[in-house]
C-alpha cells in the first residue's frame, strides 16, 4: 500500500520503512542510507516529513521507489520516560504521543504549560514544525523543550541542552527534520492542575475587533472559531486553570464541583452556550473534551480532543498562517473581507495567540503571535484557488505560515519572514553537509 500522510492528500516516496528498537540500530540504519526521513502521526500536510512526494488527492498519480533511501518509525524505540522532579523534566521517547506523554505525567503529578488540540500528534513532529496551543501567555508547544539527543548524519549520537548549547539548541529545535534523527527530548514541567472549559456562541465581529486583547486574555487558554459568515465568530472556547490537583487532596475531579468563576451568562454580546458544542456546526460533540464547566486535569481540558477519541477522519484539508500580534485586528478583517470565497469550501477557522520566543525557525520568533488556522473541505482544487487570496490578504502584516499545513507562499517570502534563516542553513550545512535529512521540501523553503 502507498504510504500517505493523515489526510492522504499526500503521496510519499516509496522506501523501507524501518522501527529499530535500539539507539544502536537506529545509528546502523542511518549510517547505511543515502536519505533519511522519520515518519511522527504523519499530521502534516505538506511533503515536509517525506523524503520525496507529491500531491494526490484524488488517488491517482503512481509512486516512485527508493530503495537506497530510509523511513523511520520511533514507535518501537526503547526510551522509557524518566521523571526528574528536582528539575522539574520529563525525559521521553521522541515518537511519542502527545495523549500518552500527558496521561503518564498526569499520573505523575506534572504537566505540561501547554498541549496541541489534537493528542494523537507525535511529541518530535509538533516541536519540529513550532506547532502550539494557545494562550497569551503560552509558548509554542517546542518552548518546552529543554534537551535533545539526536542522531546525526554519520550515525553518531549527539546532545544538546538548554542550559549548555543556548544559541545552537535554539536553531535545532525546530529543525523542519533536517538535523537528524531526534531520539529523545527532555521537556519542562509543572504541578499537575485542574482546569474547567466554557463555551460562548455568536460573539458579534464587531465587539471582537473593539476588545480583542481583553477577549484573548480572559482564560489561560482561548480559541475562537469563526466561519467568517454572518458577522460573528461561531464560539469562543474559554480554557481556565483552577487549581493544583495535589491542592484538591488527590479526589477524582469527575466528583468534583465547578469552580465559581462567575462568569456572565453574556459576553460582549456572545451567549453561553447550554450544552457541549462541536466546532462545526451539526458535528456530535462526542469525543470532545468536556465543556459547561464541568472540571477536570489539564490534559482532559486543554486538547480539544479527548485521548481516547478516534480524532476527525482527516476528510479535510488544513492550512494556517501566524501574524504578529501587533497586526491581529486589521488582519482578522482582512480575512473576514473574503467570506463570499469561504461559504463552500471552508468546515471552521480558528484564531489563537502565541507567545513570542527564541526558537529560530518558529512562527514567534521575537514576536508575540495569533494564528488564524483553515479546515478546508477536501477539495483541492477549491483550496489551492482560495489558498493565494487569503496569503494576499495577509501579505502586508508579516504573514508567516505554518510549517506542515498547505501554503504556496513563494520560498523567498517565507526565507525572509525569519531572520535566523541564514543561521539555520549554516547550521544544516554543517551537521549534514551531504544532505542525508533533506528533502524536497527542505530544498524549496529553507536553500530555496
Amino acid at each position: 500500500m502507498a504510504l500517505r500522510n493523515w489526510s492522504e492528500n499526500i503521496l510519499f516516496s516509496s522506501a523501507p520503512i524501518h522501527e529499530p528498537q535500539t539507539v544502536e540500530q537506529l545509528q546502523e540504519i542511518v549510517r547505511a542510507s543515502r536519505k533519511v526521513r522519520v515518519l511522527g502521526a504523519r499530521h502534516s500536510f505538506n511533503d515536509a516529513a517525506a523524503i520525496d512526494a507529491q500531491v494526490d488527492v484524488d488517488g491517482t498519480q503512481e509512486v516512485n521507489e527508493d530503495t537506497s533511501a530510509a523511513y523511520i518509525s520511533l514507535e518501537k524505540l526503547e526510551a522509557p520516560l524518566e521523571f526528574d522532579s528536582e528539575r522539574g523534566t520529563v525525559t521521553c521517547n521522541a515518537g511519542i504521543t502527545y495523549g500518552e506523554l500527558c496521561t503518564r505525567l498526569n499520573a505523575e503529578g506534572m504537566a505540561l504549560h501547554n498541549t496541541a488540540s489534537l493528542p494523537h500528534i507525535s511529541v518530535a513532529g509538533a516541536c519540529s514544525t513550532a506547532t502550539h496551543g494557545s494562550g497569551d501567555g503560552n509558548g509554542n508547544l517546542a518552548t518546552a523543550v529543554v534537551g535533545l539527543e539526536m542522531v546525526t548524519a554519520d550515525g553518531e549520537l549527539k546532545s544538546l541542552t538548554l542550559e549548555k548549547d543556548r544559541e545552537e539548541f535554539e536553531g535545532s529545535v525546530v529543525s523542519l527534520g533536517g538535523l537528524g534523527v531526534v531520539t529523545r527530548m527532555t521537556l519542562s514541567t509543572e504541578p499537575a492542575y485542574l482546569m474547567q472549559q466554557y463555551v460562548y456562541e455568536d460573539l458579534p465581529s464587531a465587539e471582537l475587533y473593539q476588545n480583542f486583547d481583553e477577549i484573548m486574555s480572559k482564560a489561560y487558554s482561548v480559541s475562537l472559531f469563526p466561519d467568517w459568515q454572518g458577522g460573528v465568530v461561531n464560539q469562543v472556547w474559554f480554557k481556565h486553570r483552577t487549581g493544583l490537583v495535589n491542592g484538591r487532596n488527590g479526589q477524582d475531579p469527575a466528583q468534583l464541583e465547578p469552580v465559581d468563576l462567575a462568569l456572565p451568562s453574556e459576553l460582549y454580546g456572545a451567549r453561553a452556550a447550554t450544552t457541549h458544542v462541536h466546532p462545526v456546526p451539526d458535528f456530535s460533540a462526542d469525543g470532545l473534551t468536556l465543556q459547561m464547566g464541568m472540571p477536570g486535569p489539564w490534559h482532559d481540558r486543554l486538547h480539544h480532543f479527548q485521548i481516547d477519541s478516534t480524532p476527525a477522519s482527516g476528510d479535510e484539508l488544513q492550512t494556517e498562517y501566524f501574524v504578529p500580534r501587533a497586526h491581529a485586528v486589521p488582519a482578522l478583517q482582512a480575512v473576514e473581507g473574503l467570506r463570499d470565497r469561504f461559504s463552500s469550501t471552508l468546515w471552521i477557522s480558528e484564531i489563537r495567540s502565541v507567545a513570542a520566543d527564541r526558537l529560530w525557525l518558529s512562527q514567534s520568533y521575537a514576536t508575540p503571535t495569533i494564528g488564524i488556522h483553515f479546515s478546508w473541505r477536501k477539495n483541492w482544487p477549491a483550496v489551492r484557488e482560495v489558498m493565494p487570496l487569503v496569503e494576499e490578504a495577509l501579505a502586508p502584516f508579516e504573514v508567516r505560515p505554518h510549517w506542515g499545513k498547505l501554503f504556496s507562499i513563494p520560498p523567498r517570502q517565507v526565507q525572509a519572514a525569519y531572520p535566523k534563516m541564514e543561521d539555520f542553513r549554516d547550521l544544516l550545512r554543517s551537521s549534514d553537509p551531504d544532505g542525508k535529512f533533506r528533502n524536497g521540501y527542505l530544498d524549496r523553503f529553507v536553500f530555496g
